[in-house]
């Protein structure tokens, strides 16, 4: 130790040491160094700090608080307008209030004015759904204690924890929540500290002199002094806070679908623009203005105004519908990322387990034929404290029929509690049937062996031990029990010698519904992994009891890769294949998850503590249980108000549905982009027809606002996780598209260049192709047919078998009667439409019935091409996975062909899909790793030794 920590940098002056420098564990361990050191390191006394160091160190280290950033509100709802989406919307407004001129007309303020409200709309609600996200720092900083007891100048002082400096003396008791990092220099009785928040322990940790403790978690039993060796950002709680900050720079995964969208359109749209605009100028020499016009028709008609909007509301509707089942979003966009989860992440206490100790009745072990298990609970019972109970007192006391008949006939004459030296405890009474003395003892199995002079063969020798062998590999925690009886009666005489018992395992069940959620997760295709700061033996019992396998490893070997013998290749390998890590405190948990997000998974991360917050925030979709703590509520994305992970499946169902009815949307909103860009060009280039820029603009609000029905529509969730599959999006929205414009294209074609509905219904001919009826019959014939293709994608199989919500059917009845009023009898000089008569309304719907027949057979064509048939159920799992997959190019699609072979051999069967977008994790610098504090685990070993 003294060439890792060389006494010149020991005896140091603090105020040269770099504040960097002093939380690098690899140059100052103030976590695990000599007491000693740590007080010359710090230049600190047992009487503190003077108040003229403490101010030098304040400017040095900054106050005891976590910083938090402040965001303009003005910057965050302008940076909503910035995406392609709103660059297109910007730019049509610009044309339609700037650029469109001449022809003695005003600028064209109809169009801009509903540009402008749905862009402002868009904006305002993703400023109001961002605003939320300071909540997870600012729900730690809360957490801190606001006051602590610190001895300045020589004196105990009550000051704000804020003010706190390394080197400070403070007073903790109990019920105290610690004001920051430190190390113990006396331990006033025995001293219990509860860090299960922190570091997943399920149970209140002992500390002696000299042991770490840490700020936010709390006393339990005893008081101490400490000297502060870490305050603010470089405390084991604030580089939880730091964590949670930086995982949530990531762009969100929606946001990025949406630009993939917008990014689509905007070249479909620049491209045709382009086009028109050479045709339109060189070719017919249109006028400025009548150009103009036509510009307006191709980018009103090319953006997908309302997409945004409409995909907000079907989450916000989704989120409702969730908070039913138990789960409250707190960012809604986590609903289409729950959709698309492949891993599901989960800590162990209070999370899959009941963070409860009970005794494991059917295991208990006794060693004399006059005992059988209840005897075993009683005598301990006995041995136990009624007041004041710790973890382990109250869970035997809890095993009896009834807790308060611990004492049931019996007086207690004397009692010892729990002594970390003898590590046991010990009680002397009177049995109120026959008046006879027992002593009764229960702690350590090796203590208590040795305390045992009767009875004691080489047999029982042998069996115990071999018993907390075998209690030990299974992560149960043993106590030993020991009676001795007294004839005399006298309470310090001595007894006739101490007989060994029995065995008592003591575990933190798993919650009643875990097991099946973790099947049901599974069925989804849902890989289920458990992350915890417990004992590896523990977890390894605990996966062993719920079903998901005991392939576990400690966390050392995220660092130093997977054991010898393990069959994996590299850490990334064992990662993905592993069933779980023990052992593992914040960054450990972080990096798992970052692990498996940059192998393309979408990862869920369950918890329900402070240590548990970091990776909620880093995952896709974090989620805190029920009781969680306000830092691991405040980093979720989902918060379940049941208790256990039921509420879980639930969620992903739901989500699933979702995003069908967002993925349905996608499509249909696409194909309409299509049809409007490449349609209108189209008509440009062979009649010079010239469509109403206003009437798109009724196009797109009035079908789309209709549109947004389709969030309460019905739907069945993908067996399957769901991703977005752009490629497959673009290609139903260029097919659907292309028809509805021939569609289109037919039927001015029809109406100009022949005589056919003259000749047989009579109706007039058509020689100007801008006679301003015949605008509101191609407005009747786009909107009606364009409208009517959300049937089509919005079922897997003939549109008339799925049946659709009657609220969307509704709307969709309401909407076409509204423009077939609109056609019929609107008169509207300022955008050049006429009233056409029911004759031509009915003309025009006859003919959408008749093209839209086939649109099924396109949908079936296409499946065949994306989801080709397969042979076998096993196949037929991994095409549905990769239809659910965002595979995007060939390099894509080999990693996932990889990925699938080794994912039939695992034993059991797990189906994982591919993210669209490769995510931008930030990685965590290899100092902070270093720097960040680790609870040293040589504290659960004591627990589990001592068994208290």
């Amino acid at each position: 130790m003294a060439e890792e920590q060389p006494r010149p940098k020991v005896t140091g002056d603090i105020h040269q040491i770099m504040v960097e420098d002093l939380y690098d564990k690899e140059k100052y361990d103030l976590s695990t160094m000599e007491r000693q050191d740590v007080m010359q390191l710090l230049q600190t006394q047992p009487e503190g700090l003077t108040s003229e160091e403490v101010a030098k160190r304040v400017e040095k280290f900054g106050p005891n608080k976590l910083e938090t950033k402040e965001v303009n509100p003005i910057k965050m709802f302008l940076g909503f307008m910035w995406n392609p989406l709103s660059w297109v919307m910007e730019a049509a407004a610009i044309v339609a209030i700037a650029l469109s001129n001449g022809d003695n007309r005003p600028p064209d303020y109809p169009d801009f004015i509903g540009i402008v409200i749905l862009l402002f709309a868009n904006a305002t609600i993703g400023f109001l759904e961002e605003r939320q996200a300071g909540n997870a720092v600012k729900a730690l900083m809360d957490a801190l204690a606001p006051e602590c007891k610190v001895k300045r100048d020589g004196q105990w002082k009550t000051l704000e924890a804020s003010e706190l400096v390394p080197g400070d003396i403070i007073s903790i008791k109990l019920g105290d929540v610690i004001p920051a990092d430190g190390r113990l220099l006396i331990a006033h009785g025995d001293v219990s500290i509860d860090q299960a928040a922190l570091t997943g322990e399920s149970l209140p940790v002992g500390k002696e002199a000299g042991d770490e403790v840490f700020s936010g978690s709390t006393v339990k039993q005893g008081e101490a002094e400490a000297v502060v060796i870490g305050t603010g950002v470089n405390t084991f709680f604030g580089r939880a806070a730091k964590l949670v900050g930086d995982a949530g720079d990531d762009i969100g995964h929606l946001q990025s679908i949406l630009a993939k969208i917008g990014n689509f359109c905007l070249c479909t749209i620049t491209l045709f623009m382009v086009v028109v605009i050479i045709v339109q100028y060189a070719a017919f020499r249109y006028a400025y203005r009548r150009g103009i016009d036509n510009i307006l028709v191709l980018l009103i008609g090319g953006i997908p105004i309302a997409m945004p909007t409409v995909l907000s509301v079907t989450l916000a509707i989704g989120a409702k519908q969730l908070a039913e089942h138990k789960a409250i979003v707190t960012r809604i966009t986590a609903i289409e990322e729950m959709a698309a989860v492949t891993i599901l992440c989960s800590d162990k206490t209070g999370t899959l387990t009941l963070n409860k100790l009970i005794v494991d009745k059917p295991t208990i072990k006794t060693y004399s034929p006059e005992y059988n298990g209840e005897d075993v609970i009683r005598l301990c019972s006995y041995a136990s404290r009624l007041e004041n109970q710790d973890a382990i007192d109250f869970c035997i006391t809890h095993s009896l029929p009834d807790p308060t008949q611990a004492r049931a006939g019996i007086t207690e004459l004397e009692f010892k509690p729990f002594n970390p030296v003898i590590k046991r405890t010990e009680i002397t009474y009177k049995r109120n049937e026959d008046g006879k003395v027992y002593r009764v003892t229960k702690g350590m199995s090796h203590m208590i062996l040795d305390l045992c002079t009767r009875d004691k063969t080489e047999a029982i020798i042998q069996a115990l031990n071999d018993d907390v062998d075998e209690f030990a590999r299974r992560g149960l925690r043993a106590l030993a029990l020991a009676i001795d009886e007294i004839p005399s009666g006298v309470v310090d005489a001595e007894g006739i010698g101490f007989k060994l018992v029995g065995l008592l395992p003591i575990y933190d069940p798993p919650r009643s519904d875990t097991k099946e959620t973790i099947d049901r997760a599974q069925a989804l295709g849902v890989g289920v992994k458990m992350i915890t700061g417990d004992q590896l033996a523990i977890a390894k019992e605990t996966g062993r009891r719920l079903g998901m396998g005991d392939n576990m490893f400690l966390s050392k070997t995220l660092k130093e890769g997977p054991p010898a013998g393990s069959g994996y290749s590299d850490v990334d390998h064992m990662v993905l294949h592993a069933d779980g890590f023990a052992g593992v405190y914040p960054e450990h948990k972080y990096e798992i998850v970052e692990r498996l997000q940059n192998m393309g998974l979408m990862v869920a991360m369950t918890g329900d503590g402070v240590n548990d917050a970091p990776a909620l925030s880093k995952a896709n979709v974090g989620v805190a249980v029920s009781d969680a703590s306000d830092a691991a509520r405040s980093a979720a994305d989902i918060v379940l108000t049941a208790p256990g992970l039921s509420t879980i499946v639930e969620a992903i169902i739901g989500s699933r549905r979702i995003f069908q009815r967002m993925r349905n949307y996608s499509i249909y909103t696409c194909s309409v982009t299509i049809r409007i860009v490449v349609g209108f060009s189209i008509l440009i280039w062979a009649f010079e027809f010239d469509f109403p820029p206003f009437m798109v603009l009724i196009i797109a609000m009035l079908n789309d606002g209709t549109i947004m029905t389709i969030s309460k529509d019905r739907v069945k969730p993908s067996p399957f996780p769901n991703s977005w599959n752009l490629r497959e999006i673009f290609s139903y929205a260029i097919v659907y598209g292309l028809y509805l414009t021939a569609s289109t294209v037919a039927f001015v074609a029809v109406c100009l260049k022949t005589t056919f509905f003259n000749r047989h219904f009579g109706l007039r001919n058509f020689d100007n192709p801008n006679d301003f009826a015949l605008h509101s019959i191609v407005y009747l014939q786009v909107s009606t047919i364009s409208q009517g293709l959300i049937f089509i994608t919005r079922s897997r199989g003939w549109f008339f078998t799925e049946r659709p919500s009657m609220f969307l059917i509704s709307s969709f009845i309401i909407a076409q009667l509204v423009a077939t009023f609109i056609a019929v009898y609107a008169n509207w000089g300022f955008t050049q439409i006429e009233g056409c008569g029911w004759h031509w309304a009915g003309v025009a719907w006859v003919w959408n019935f008749i093209w839209f027949a086939p649109l099924d057979l396109l949908k079936f064509a296409m499946q065949r091409i994306f989801e080709p048939k397969v042979g076998n159920a096993e196949d037929a799992k991994v095409t549905a996975t990769r239809h659910a997959s965002a595979v995007s190019g060939t390099s894509s699609a080999r990693y996932y062909a990889n990925r699938t072979k080794s994912l039939r051999s695992m034993e059991r069967p797990q189906n994982f899909a591919q993210k669209v977008l490769g995510k931008t994790g930030k990685t965590m610098n290899p100092t902070e790793m270093r720097r960040f504090s680790s609870v040293q685990t040589s504290h659960a070993a004591q627990v589990l030794s001592s068994g208290a």
